[in-house]
């Protein structure tokens, strides 16, 4: 690990000038407004797309209308939920990048019910929808936790997928609906994420590399649950959005009805925690926690990527940990209940149950 990207493309773009293909595209993204769309986004219209960001901004659309980029005439909000989905949504769009979901395993166990009916039925019917209105490309996102507790070796796209959770066997039917779609010109792929870490300005702090860094930032101390041995895949937010470009503008042929891991390598969680340490220029205590009940212990390849489209991962640990600490230290990133999003759905359920209690005749007050 080198601390820095690896320069493997050009930090925010694509590699094989791909970004080239999205001028005058249109791309729909649904999540938009989430960890990994914020950023997905910015680097989109960078690239020359126009985006609509379709979105249920469960945080709120502050994220993409006053963030760190100003405010950009191709960028369309569109405020609905994909459950509500119709063609008409999808009039002029090319590409869609579908990243709606009730993210991470313990939101997803929140509401089980509410986990299935966005993460896969709405997902399906969103694809559909798109498929008959006639758009041409259909990337989702996923996850590589579909593998779940691998007995041994690394997982690759032709694994027997093995999801422990609710979050993860949702994604892992649409997945196989999805796939399943890719006909009469209609190219379906799918990306699946290893455990995301970086910076984006709808900020996650309930992802390990964040957390950590985090933590040592607060507290001065790192905790390691299960004893540190379990194995995560890594990669950085930037790399995922590079990755979901990636999959957007290649050959059809070559990706219509594929699946690809995307991540930086495999780390064991004690291993995280001390480079977290050593990257932070003050002590840091860890402590070994050693009854964590997480059962997820899985490695991933990551080289169908590069070998069927010349994408490797650019950012490291060092890489994010740096930057999260210097947003942290300068103040610029939120660090509120937004930030963990197991919290904050549990929060707007309570809130709504509240309302839902006081409400009399349509009235609040």
């Amino acid at each position: 690990m080198t601390g820095t990207h690896n320069g493997n493309g050009n930090g925010n773009g694509v590699v094989n000038g791909s970004g080239r293909a999205l001028t005058g595209k249109t791309v729909l993204v649904t999540g938009a407004g989430g960890y990994i769309g914020c950023v997905l986004t910015d680097m989109l219209l960078e690239q020359g797309a126009k985006v609509h960001a379709f979105d249920r901004f469960f945080f709120g659309e502050k994220t993409l209308i006053n963030g760190f980029r100003p405010q950009d005439d191709d960028l369309h909000l569109v405020k609905k939920d994909i459950r509500d989905a119709q063609e008409s949504d999808f009039e002029g769009v090319d590409i869609v990048l579908d990243l709606a979901a009730l993210s991470n395993d313990p939101s997803g166990d929140l509401e089980p019910e509410l986990t299935w009916a966005i993460n896969s039925s709405g997902r399906r019917h969103f694809a559909a929808k798109a498929k008959a209105a006639g758009v041409a490309r259909y990337v989702m996102s996923s996850t590589c936790s579909i593998y779940g507790a691998a007995e041994q070796g690394l997982c690759d796209e032709e694994s027997a997928a093995n999801p422990l959770s609710i979050y993860a066997k949702s994604n892992f039917e649409c997945e196989e609906a999805v796939r399943d779609m890719n006909s009469g010109g209609f190219v379906t792929c799918a990306l699946r994420n290893a455990t995301v870490f970086g910076l984006s300005r709808r900020m996650r702090f309930d992802l390990v590399v964040n957390l950590m860094t985090l933590s040592a930032f607060d507290n001065g101390q790192i905790t390691v649950m299960g004893g540190g041995r379990q194995w995560r895949p890594l990669v950085h937010v930037k790399d995922v959005a590079r990755a979901l470009i990636t999959l957007a503008t290649a050959e059809a042929e070559t990706v219509g009805g594929g699946a690809y891991n995307v991540g930086i390598g495999n780390f064991q969680v004690k291993t995280i925690a001390a480079i977290v340490r050593e990257v932070l220029p003050f002590p840091i205590q860890l402590q070994i926690a050693p009854d964590d009940p997480d059962r997820r212990n899985y490695a991933v390849n990551f080289t169908k990527l590069k070998r069927d489209l010349g994408f490797e991962a650019e950012f490291d640990i060092e890489y994010g940990v740096r930057e999260i600490y210097e947003g942290l230290k300068l103040g610029q990133i939120e660090n509120g209940p937004r930030c963990s999003t197991v919290g904050w759905y549990r929060h707007l359920l309570e809130a709504k149950s509240i309302l839902q209690e006081v409400e009399l005749n349509g009235r609040l007050l």
